[in-house]
């Protein structure tokens, strides 16, 4: 049989997050993410694990699962909210997990300089 706790528990974090005006789908977000770190460390009770348990989780999450830079932050930040205002603990200031970075994104037009540069070029080769 499931604690009855459990649902308690996590009905305080939505009060919580109702109270701090999250939106619903923020809400659920979260609680998919706070359920699949629970489910990884195989349904330990959060307060028993501590700072390395979340850096393998963000880390596992950013070198073998091949996301989105913003998957990791994402679920950084529900377990933010977890600790922070469910749990009442602070002890996620200091993760130091490794994640992907964003790509770097290059510009699809070409400044004035670069449009002179092109034009010119074409010029010279008409001229040939």
């Amino acid at each position: 049989m499931s604690d009855p706790r459990r649902g308690k528990r996590w009905h305080c974090g939505r009060q919580r997050m109702r109270l701090k005006h999250y939106s619903i789908r923020t809400e659920q977000a979260y609680a998919s993410w706070i359920k699949r770190y629970l489910h990884c460390r195989h349904r330990r009770h959060p307060r028993d694990m501590g700072r390395a348990e979340i850096e393998a989780f963000l880390t596992d999450l950013g070198r073998q699962r091949n996301v989105a830079a913003s998957t990791p932050n994402e679920a950084f930040n529900a377990l933010l909210c977890l600790y922070r205002q469910v749990l009442a603990m602070d002890i996620i200031n200091a993760v130091d997990a490794i994640r992907p970075t964003r790509p770097v994104r290059r510009p699809a037009v070409l400044t004035g300089n670069e449009t002179l540069a092109v034009i010119q070029a074409l010029r010279g080769a008409q001229s040939r």
